[in-house]
């Protein structure tokens, strides 16, 4: 039965040699064993991937959010103002100036909203095509698996940083236009000036953008883990959100440092002239560390993985 199995197949090899020679199209093989001219590194290009991502509709959907969430916040200090602007708390002063307006934005975005397109766009980008069923002809054009998910990590990465200075700049053209060009004021009355206070909301979304680093790594490492999207996504929100309840139990005492979340809102430092980098410079190489854990887990789980599907 075996003969019988392999006899054809090894005839219509034999023939489809004989036909290749003939026609001058015969395939020389490389020392590693892949046809002539294939290249690892031109497999699934950055532009390529980018622009697949860009055709979904989740991810206009979630940029868009980001495009509408600074009207949103505008509409409603419009309808609820009461006449009383001027207070110490961060909702307060927002409207004080385009620059507070900035800050309020981001500190109502940081807990919840940032953190769900993070996971979004690095939970869904390998389960999104598990669950479709192509990850597996992906992996056979052929593209190797390291470089499958380099690539959809850098995309992911590149889109979750759009976002972010996408949101950063709406909500600073909202609030240049609605509430001017004064200085930024922070909680204790201090005044930065504009082009200073520019500069450090630019270095609280660069700040932003490394901290949520470590919700990309765990992100990826449960979408290389699963075949739903929605699994992958969810999960990371959902250890988030542990992580920041646990962080206002102030029993935990110092452990509360070790949180992936505990320094999610230390840019708020820069809201002064004199800027205390401690509470940054620890957030960082929180979210790093994390971030570097996660992904090498991801990477070992990718390589590890059975793909079926």
């Amino acid at each position: 039965m075996t003969d019988d199995a392999e006899g054809p197949k090894a005839g219509q090899l034999d023939m489809a040699e004989t036909a290749m020679v003939r026609s001058g199209r015969r395939h020389s093989s490389q020392p590693d064993g892949s046809v002539e001219g294939y290249r690892a590194k031109r497999t699934l290009p950055v532009r390529l991937e980018l622009a697949r991502q860009l055709r979904r509709r989740r991810t206009r959907l979630a940029l868009g959010f980001l495009v509408v969430l600074p009207f949103l916040l505008l509409l409603a200090f419009e309808i609820g103002d009461d006449g009383r602007r001027g207070g110490r708390t961060l909702a307060d002063m927002a409207t004080a100036s385009g620059l507070n307006f900035v800050v309020f934005t981001l500190f109502a975005s940081t807990g919840f909203l940032l953190v769900v397109v993070v996971a979004l766009f690095f939970g869904d980008t390998v389960a999104s095509e598990a669950s479709w069923s192509s990850l597996k002809y992906l992996l056979a054009a052929p593209v190797p698996r390291t470089r499958l998910l380099r690539q959809k990590a850098v995309v992911s990465a590149l889109l979750s940083g759009f976002g972010l200075i996408l949101l950063s700049a709406v909500a600073l053209g909202v609030g240049l236009v609605w509430f001017g060009s004064g200085d930024l004021i922070s909680t204790t009355g201090e005044a930065v000036p504009f082009p200073g206070a520019v500069v450090n909301l630019a270095v609280a979304t660069a700040y932003l953008a490394v901290h949520l680093s470590w919700i990309a790594g765990l992100a990826l490492f449960l979408s290389v883990s699963t075949d739903a999207p929605l699994g992958a996504v969810g999960g990371a929100v959902v250890v988030s959100i542990l992580s920041e309840i646990l962080d206002q139990i102030t029993a935990l005492g110092d452990l509360r440092d070790y949180l992936p979340t505990h320094y999610s809102t230390a840019y708020s430092d820069l809201l002064s002239e004199d800027v205390d980098w401690t509470a940054m410079a620890h957030g960082a190489f929180s979210a790093v560390a994390y971030a570097a854990v996660f992904t090498a887990l991801a990477i070992w789980r990718f390589h590890k993985k059975d793909i079926t599907s």
